[in-house]
């Protein structure tokens, strides 16, 4: 297809570079290169852009040290085009730059990189209603037409930054997790500081801890982290794991949040003391997050069996730290909230590191950081010398990437404003205003309960079938309704009210940035609910789209 296009042609109708694309998607991780590969074998012109200076995602801003994934490597990759029956995962829980190396194999194998610009920042789309098109311009002055865009940011896409006096007159080094030099830090005989006990701080307190003449944590909430088992993988290691592989990804498809296995059938408060305990130290030997999605049935719905849970892992913590002080901090006799409720950390020596001379812990509700001087960090206690600065701050999460682009869609409507008062969607895919417009990973979808390849490949088969669709039918538009985005909000915040996760002040719900509308800003009712959803409307015609 040529310059010739029709200016008004239906969607997937062919473009050329230059010139109108059928889809442009922004971001190019798990949910992006998917939809990248997918939509090219559908004969749809299709190009990606990305923030990030390489393949990765998340993974190529994400090079903290320690930092990895949550999942096993072999649930951590694409379960289609046979990509997982040949490249070798060197720990079971990769490393970033183990990530990094998976995608490049996905890269050789699929050619991916030919279709994406890196370095990219999208930061306005505008809608044409006249043309039916998008265009996309980048921080650097590049423009692209498309009539339809994705917009795969991820749910970690902008970064959190802290609010205090003098953080941009610190002289030493300072950077948030997930903006961490690409060449890396040494942290080696100097004085660090990392704020936060999320994923990424627990990972970097664990390396740190190990180098740093001396570490400063500053606790806010304790994280509830359970015992990773990490462990290297051999070549024989990788081919004994691939042997159940195939069941174990129509499983993801099944469970919960979207793992290779679900919740025990069984109620822990319908058991013996003696019986749960066995059950949770079996499961204590395994670890990983068997623990948390893979626990009793009862263990995120009723209080009292969840507590009965958490005051197994508080001994645990307990018998590791020394200092009793100490333990209670980070595993007090009241919980902070009800396990899993927030999302847990996998932790190797996390607890040990406590018993370190060069270690100090600070609960931050207790005694805040008042500013930051040149030189280290004053508290309400005192000052703290310090020559690196760790935010682990975490993210404006789901809706912040998407919010970060300039949206302007039917009548110069921005999304922005839309969203001003809280998130409406259609599932998490579209959303009324906004023609030719989806989102992949992004709020009011599984994505804070799914295990992301997971989500990427289910969710987008769901997107690009939608779009094969509508390239069959010749439809040139499509916008989701105001109805029944309102239908869905109501649902995911009814799913949302009836569960535990109203419990702790989270992410999962916008809880974590100030000024931000308290809303459930992740499907809470499970993956297999989700996708059962989506059946009934593709067999409904797509019912709740209007198309022309």
């Amino acid at each position: 297809m040529t310059s010739a296009v029709s200016e008004s042609a239906p969607i997937g109708d062919g473009g050329v570079e230059g010139h109108v694309l059928d889809t442009l998607v922004i971001g190019g991780g798990f949910s992006g290169l998917y939809q990248l590969d997918r939509l090219r074998d559908l004969g749809f012109s299709v190009k990606v852009w990305d923030a990030a200076g390489g393949l990765g995602g998340i993974w190529w801003w994400n090079c903290y040290p320690g930092a990895r994934t949550d999942s096993t490597g072999q649930i951590y990759q694409y379960s289609y085009k046979d990509l997982w029956k040949e490249f070798d995962f060197t720990e079971l829980y990769p490393s970033w730059d183990g990530v990094r190396n998976y995608f490049e194999y996905v890269d050789s194998k699929l050619d991916l990189t030919k279709d994406i610009e890196f370095n990219t920042v999208a930061e306005s789309c505008v809608w044409d209603e006249d043309k039916l098109e998008w265009t996309v311009r980048s921080s650097d002055g590049k423009q692209q037409r498309a009539r339809t865009v994705i917009v795969a940011t991820g749910f970690g896409a902008k970064p959190l930054y802290p609010s205090l006096e003098g953080l941009e007159d610190f002289q030493g080094e300072c950077h948030h997790t997930a903006r961490w030099p690409q060449g890396g830090l040494d942290m080696t005989g100097k004085k660090v500081v990392v704020m936060g006990t999320g994923s990424s701080g627990v990972q970097v307190i664990q390396e740190a801890a190990g180098v740093a003449e001396h570490l400063t944590v500053l606790q806010r909430t304790p994280n509830l982290a359970l015992p990773m088992r990490q462990r290297k993988l051999t070549t024989e290691d990788n081919d004994r794991l691939r042997e159940t592989l195939p069941e174990r990804f129509e499983t993801r498809y099944k469970a919960f949040a979207g793992f290779d296995f679900d919740f025990i059938p069984q109620n822990a408060s319908e058991l013996s003391e003696e019986e749960r305990l066995a059950t949770y130290e079996r499961m204590w030997e395994d670890g990983g997050f068997h623990l948390w999605l893979g626990n009793f049935q009862d263990i995120l719905v009723d209080e009292e069996a969840n507590r009965t849970f958490y005051d197994f892992w508080r001994q645990k913590v307990h018998q590791r730290v020394a200092d009793p002080k100490v333990a209670e901090m980070l595993a007090p006799a009241t919980p902070p909230h009800p396990f899993g409720v927030k999302r847990p950390s996998l932790e190797q020596n996390y607890f040990d590191v406590y018993n370190q001379d060069n270690v100090t812990l600070i609960d931050s509700t207790v005694e805040p950081i008042k500013r930051v001087l040149p030189n280290g960090i004053e508290t309400a206690n005192g000052f703290i010398e310090c020559d690196v600065l760790v935010l682990g701050t975490g993210f404006d999460n789901n809706s912040g990437g998407i919010m970060a682009i300039d949206i302007t869609g039917v009548e110069g409507k921005t999304l922005q404003d839309k969203w001003a008062g809280g998130v409406d969607t259609y599932l998490g895919l579209s959303t009324a205003g906004f023609p030719n417009m989806l989102f992949l990973y992004g709020p009011q979808s599984p994505s804070g309960f799914c295990n992301g390849p997971t989500s990427a490949e289910y969710q987008g088969q769901v997107v690009s079938d939608f779009l094969a669709e509508l390239k069959a039918r010749g439809t040139r538009r499509f916008e989701s309704t105001e109805e029944v985005e309102r239908a869905w909000r109501a649902h995911v915040d009814e799913v949302f009210q009836g569960s535990m996760f109203t419990k702790a002040r989270s992410w999962y719900w916008g809880a974590n940035v100030p000024g931000k509308p308290a809303q459930m800003l992740n499907y809470s009712g499970g993956v297999p609910a989700y996708f059962a959803k989506w059946e009934e409307i593709k067999n409904a015609g797509y019912k709740g789209f209007e198309f022309q």
